[in-house]
């Protein structure tokens, strides 16, 4: 073995002789964008991986994260095999078992689970394609609480401000027509930081091709150094901007009349309402200058239809998200985008038929996480809800919770609430690649193989090219590790459901849908992914102007807001601010590492070892601090991070910090990042929650700085 990195010496000789060279088509599982990837062997072993040429999404290309995805097969610090707790929960004390063992644990505590509570006391939080089959299992089980931290935690506000804007949200990748877009609007989207591989590629074509890029955030991202104008908000007000320039828009006549003429429903009430927010009153809460205000406003109306203002992805901030997301949307509509080239596209996907399952059971229940329908317009099932539901017993007891590739106590905000939480559980599964700190709570820990080590299901998402992907194994699993297909089927197995597992083997069942398509699975194979039938993209090329929306137009003023009692247009609601000698924390992805996953990741670690805590350096001045010094961060409630290393800069405002996600890990088991950085996750314990649908705003923390000696 090297010493660098961890990995094997021929994966860093590059120039050396080659032998016995291989490739196999795979999907990159390092983040959810799920690139089409090539995995090359030497002499069996796994040496690099790079885009599939073949692939709409990746385009041959990969970021660095995927480039990196080969340290984590020869990762040190994965889950070798199955675990069963022996202390107790949280001390991470361990009895190593055999799957036999594990399994038959988890199937004896769920079936008496079923037999005390009912099914529906089960419920399983996921992440990622790697969590269809155990979705299948619970479903099978009878549960039908099932939810995923990507809806209340990340990208539901906006699904929800868009639908009840246009009738539908904006898919999975996000159908931005980034490509052709003239204008290009980002608000606190840190496009070249956080690495969705397609629009980052995409927003680089559009930097080479002259686009005028507008970036709205605190800190000088590096989006904001490509950018025509940059705008450095005061965090919180957002919604004071958003409605300033519709009003500049509308007062100026500078707005595609002749789309929303045809389009708009309510626009006369819309426009009365936005008339009261002008650039003038926007200036105070905002600090930026009126005429700056209405310069971009009238950039964008410049490029108008193609115009897009980017929805965001991760936009769970204030509490108040799904409106400031539907104010997005009615920009968007005034600019006339929504179907137009150069704003939002319509997506297709390739059909393939589901397999031919059994039913599943009728729940006896309804889901848990959202009782008395709390939050109206919630169309995703929430894990907040499920956690409150498993604290309170309310409406049902929640007694096993299974988790699967997601590391809850990171995910989620204020861990406290999340521990009390599992301290109910009769019974905890987890489902990981790393001892992550969920991982530490379990009473049973799996350890899956990674992507390059096993099948999934298939990869069909809605794009501007259909098509249909494949993620297959590269190389075998180095310990007693399984893929998580294997592991549902056998839990099912033992639960008594093998009749919702006709198959014996993964390919049985991909080979079965494919095929059923008219497709050749043995293409599949070979290249990873099938291209469908190119269709229509906007509207002047065939495709309808519908609009799933009650009234079929795109509703500025929305009735259905204003018979659930909330306002049919957005406004401005303030936002608390931090006390003198506080900063409000800012927090965001970082381009070599996904979520919290992949700190150990020998390739990825050497490129970004532990975060920084980015402080304006007129703030750091007065506190006598350099680049390099380290200071804890203290939260409102008292929490003290780990140390964290000061970046000094002017690239950031000097009422907020900011630092990326996934570091300070408190887990054992991550060895060599145990307490490397500080965690973001650890400090929020403050969250508002959307009253729309349910999603936690966790922008709301405030920190003050301890000097290290």
């Amino acid at each position: 073995m090297s010493a660098a990195g961890g990995l094997p010496a021929f994966a860093h000789d590059a120039l050396g002789k080659s032998e016995a060279l291989g490739t196999v088509a795979t999907i990159c599982d390092v983040c959810f964008w799920k690139c089409g990837a090539v995995a090359h062997l030497r002499d069996g072993k796994l040496w690099k991986v790079e885009g599939n040429e073949l692939d709409p999404l990746s385009e041959g290309r990969l970021c660095p994260r995927g480039t990196g995805g080969v340290g984590a097969h020869y990762d040190a610090n994965r889950l070798k095999w199955p675990l069963i707790r022996k202390g107790k929960r949280g001390q991470e004390q361990w009895v190593r078992a055999t799957w036999e063992e594990a399994l038959q644990t988890i199937a004896d505590r769920m079936s008496k689970l079923k037999a005390d509570y009912g099914p529906e006391s089960m419920a399983l939080f996921t992440h990622g394609l790697g969590g269809s089959f155990f979705k299948h299992t619970m479903h099978a089980y009878g549960t039908p609480n099932i939810a995923a931290p990507s809806y209340s935690q990340c990208r539901g506000p906006r699904d929800v401000g868009f639908t009840l804007t246009f009738g539908e949200g904006v898919s999975t990748p996000e159908r931005t027509d980034i490509a052709n877009a003239g204008c290009l609007v980002l608000i606190g989207s840190h496009l070249g930081e956080n690495m969705h591989n397609t629009q980052v590629q995409e927003f680089s074509h559009a930097i080479e091709r002259g686009a005028s890029i507008i970036v709205v955030d605190p800190r000088f991202s590096v989006a904001a150094g490509k950018a025509k104008h940059y705008l450095p908000i005061k965090p919180g007000t957002d919604m004071a901007l958003l409605l300033a320039w519709m009003n500049v828009l509308v007062k100026e006549e500078l707005f595609d009349k002749e789309y929303v003429d045809a389009y708009g429903y309510g626009f006369d009430a819309f426009a009365a309402h936005i008339a009261q927010y002008t650039p003038e009153w926007a200036y105070p809460k905002t600090g930026i200058e009126p005429s700056v205000i209405r310069e971009t406003a009238r950039e964008m109306a410049r490029h108008r239809p193609a115009s897009l203002v980017h929805p965001g992805r991760h936009v769970t901030w204030y509490g108040d998200d799904a409106q400031r997301s539907r104010a997005i949307a009615l920009l968007n509509a005034l600019l006339g985008s929504w179907g137009r080239k150069g704003g939002f596209y319509y997506p297709a996907s390739v059909d393939i038929p589901a397999y031919p399952y059994p039913d599943y059971p009728t729940p006896r229940r309804p889901k848990a996480d959202n009782p008395g329908n709390k939050y109206p317009f919630a169309d995703g099932a929430l894990t907040n809800g499920i956690r409150e539901a498993t604290t309170t017993g309310k409406p049902y007891p929640i007694k096993g919770w299974m988790v699967y590739a997601t590391n809850l106590l990171e995910a989620m905000p204020n861990r406290e609430e999340t521990i009390r939480a599992i301290q109910e559980l009769d019974l905890m599964v987890v489902v990981d690649v790393i001892p992550s700190e969920i991982a530490g709570w379990a009473d049973v820990v799996l350890p899956e193989s990674i992507y390059l080590e096993r099948h999934d299901d298939l990869h069909l998402s809605w794009f501007r090219q259909p098509f249909v992907g494949l993620r297959q194994p590269v190389v075998e699993s180095p310990n007693d590790q399984k893929p998580g297909w294997w592991i549902a089927r056998e839990l099912a197995t033992k639960l008594g459901l093998e009749s919702f597992y006709p198959w014996k083997h993964i390919e049985d069942y991909l080979r079965t849908r494919v095929e059923s398509a008219g497709l050749s699975f043995d293409e599949l194979k070979k290249h990873g992914v099938i291209l469908g039938p190119k269709e229509p993209l906007y509207f002047d090329e065939g495709v309808p102007a519908e609009f799933y929306t009650p009234s079929g137009k795109i509703e500025f003023y929305s009735p259905q807001l204003e018979a659930a009692g909330f306002d049919p247009v957005p406004q401005f609601t303030a936002h608390e601010q931090p006390p003198p000698g506080a900063f409000r924390l800012l927090y965001g992805r970082s381009p070599v590492h996904s979520f919290s996953r992949t700190q150990t990741n020998p390739v990825l670690s050497e490129m970004e070892n532990e975060n920084e805590v980015w402080l304006n350096e007129d703030i750091a001045r007065r506190y006598g601090l350099a680049s390099g010094d380290y200071v804890r961060l203290k939260n409102s409630e008292g929490t003290t991070s780990n140390p964290v290393r000061v970046k000094a800069t002017q690239r950031i405002r000097g009422d907020c910090v900011y630092m990326t996600h996934g570091f300070g890990h408190s887990a054992r088991g991550i060895f060599p990042k145990y307490k490397k950085g500080a965690s973001d996750g650890q400090l929020i314990t403050k969250y508002e929650v959307d009253p729309l649908m349910g999603g936690t705003g966790m922008n709301m923390t405030f920190v003050t700085l301890e000097l290290e000696a």
